[in-house]
């Protein structure tokens, strides 16, 4: 049984960087694109980034362009988020997932790791 679990997460004071990391186990991920998403309180869940099965694509939310790093390593059957120059606003759970293709369904949800801005 496929199961996602998230780490990284934590408080951060504005500016600084956090790597969110998140490990598959019970299944191989090789031929599937992976996402990061995110809810901040009050807020519905928003695609942030994604990752093709190749990692020859990428795609990012207009808000983190440039600030976002999406990378995978297949061989760990892991899949990463480099998060730089954080604000106050990108405070959320981040939870990775598994999807067919990038704006494809998810297939699968990761548990969840809270990221909190703040000084």
């Amino acid at each position: 049984q496929l199961q996602l679990v998230e780490s990284g997460g934590g408080l951060v004071q504005p500016g600084g960087s956090l790597r969110l990391s998140c490990a598959a186990s019970g299944f191989n991920l090789d031929y599937y694109a992976l996402g990061w998403f995110r809810q901040a309180p009050g807020k519905e869940r928003e695609g942030v980034s994604c990752i093709s099965s190749t990692g020859g694509s990428t795609k990012y939310v207009d808000s983190v362009k440039g600030r976002f790093t999406i990378s995978r390593d297949n061989a760990k059957n892991t899949v990463y988020l480099q998060m730089n120059s954080l604000k106050p606003e990108d405070t959320a759970i981040y939870y990775c997932a598994v999807q067919n293709y990038c704006s494809g369904p998810v297939t699968s949800w990761g548990q969840g790791t809270q990221v909190t801005v703040s000084s």
